[in-house]
């Protein structure tokens, strides 16, 4: 146990030394920050160009219906397309023809440029004839007060869910923040397995490829060794993913307050999930954040994030082991990347139900519970289901250890030759 301690604490001062670990680790959240708040501050940024649009209304009906706004400026014209067209002065962009009744004939309308026409002008030529058209059609019928009686009709509901606790208190739930942090904790899984797992058959290639394993097989047994390694990155990921989650808090935060008295609150609003037929209040918000059992995600994360890692490393670990080229991996990660993208899959169609039989089962296979079950924790897993699932997941890791453990020690010294599969199998009963 001495020599794996050993081993530990030198695959991770050796790693979290390394300046590209620095690098990776302080700069990734002002990227992740960046990518968040620099489009929306480009967003708002908007160019001094104002560009002229000629409308050319054959029926005289529509010509009136459009505002300049900061972008764009409507003149009147009664020359022809082909006028324009033929003409020198390029200075207008775009020209609105429209040549019939729009009613009528709804393909009467067209905007002709030499350019693409940009989103904003569409949208813009699109809700002034459709508003238009609207009051026309509704006064087509002759109702009395008819617009103001659609209005009064118009009715937004959304149902409020309550979530009761156990001692009978109530609080506002919500599925859409559940789906949210599920889907976040899945990521995060997925994530750290794929990459920490692949550092670790890294590590085992590098040093089998540098003949240092030869001198450390002297002195340390290959099962430490192999264990020593898989613990050892297992503490730099968690330490890269502590230090990525206080800084980035603090930079979406300190975002948050820069750009927050610039946010348009009625756009906001009208993003954030409803209840009685208006935004939710504060103490709504405080509810369905207490509604959540932190407590117990937080736990059952953590055994699930050792759990699915020690499964996928030790497996890694072998595949290191027994190839001698970085070209040779593939033909024995294939098959693990499979069962990695089934379980983001499955973990993203179980958002919905994740109570089904998709999620179920995929929360109970080992190679696929560390992600599934991500999703369905913010949903109230029973307590049974939970535990099996952890109990199947460390068991079949320290099976699949134990078998990496016997290719890893045949492997780890074995050169000039790529394995098949049914060698290392072999391997296992040396």
């Amino acid at each position: 146990m001495n020599k794996i301690g050993i081993i530990i604490r030198r695959e991770y001062l050796r790693r979290v030394s390394k300046k590209s670990f620095l690098l990776v680790t302080f700069l990734m959240p002002f990227m992740m920050a960046a990518l968040v708040f620099v489009p929306l501050w480009l967003s708002s940024i908007r160019s001094d160009e104002v560009k002229t649009v000629a409308v050319m209304d054959g029926t005289g009906k529509y010509a009136s219906l459009f505002n300049d706004t900061e972008s764009f400026r409507f003149i009147n014209s009664d020359k022809s397309l082909n006028d324009y067209r033929n003409s020198a002065n390029k200075e207008v962009f775009a020209f609105l023809n429209i040549t019939g009744d729009l009613l009528q004939n709804p393909k009467a309308a067209t905007i002709y440029s030499e350019k693409q026409i940009p989103g904003e002008l569409s949208r813009l030529v699109n809700q002034a004839l459709a508003k238009a058209l609207e009051e026309e059609k509704l006064a087509s019928f002759n109702i009395p007060n008819l617009r103001e009686i659609i209005d009064e009709s118009k009715v937004h509901f959304t149902v409020q869910t309550i979530k009761w606790g156990a001692d009978g208190s109530e609080n506002t739930s919500s599925a859409l923040v559940a789906s949210v942090l599920g889907m976040a904790f899945t990521l995060i899984v997925y994530m750290f397995i794929v990459a920490y797992g692949s550092m670790v058959m890294q590590g085992v290639m590098e040093e089998k490829t540098n003949r240092i394993v030869e001198l450390m097989i002297s002195s340390v047994r290959p099962f430490d060794l192999m264990m020593g390694k898989i613990i050892g990155i297992a503490f730099v990921g968690l330490t890269q993913l502590f230090l990525w989650g206080i800084m980035t808090s603090a930079l979406v935060t300190g975002g948050s307050l820069l750009l927050g008295g610039g946010a348009d609150i009625p756009t906001i609003q009208q993003g954030m999930p409803m209840a009685q037929g208006g935004a939710l209040e504060v103490h709504e918000w405080l509810g369905i954040i207490h509604s959540i059992n932190f407590v117990e995600i937080g736990v059952f994360f953590l055994l699930y994030f050792i759990g699915g890692y020690l499964l996928y490393a030790a497996i890694f670990a072998a595949i290191g082991s027994a190839i001698n080229q970085q070209e040779d991996s593939n033909q024995f990660i294939a098959p693990v990347m499979v069962f990695m993208v089934f379980a983001l899959y499955a973990g993203i169609y179980s958002m919905d139900n994740p109570d089904g039989p998709l999620a179920f089962w995929c929360s109970m296979i080992p190679f696929t519970s560390p992600v599934v079950m991500m999703v369905r924790l913010p949903y109230d897993v029973p307590l049974w289901e939970l535990l099996v699932s952890v109990a199947v997941l460390f068991v079949t890791a320290m099976g699949i250890t134990w078998l990496s453990a016997k290719i890893y020690r045949v492997g780890i010294l074995m050169y000039g030759k790529k394995p098949s599969l049914k060698e290392m199998l072999k391997w296992v009963k040396y």
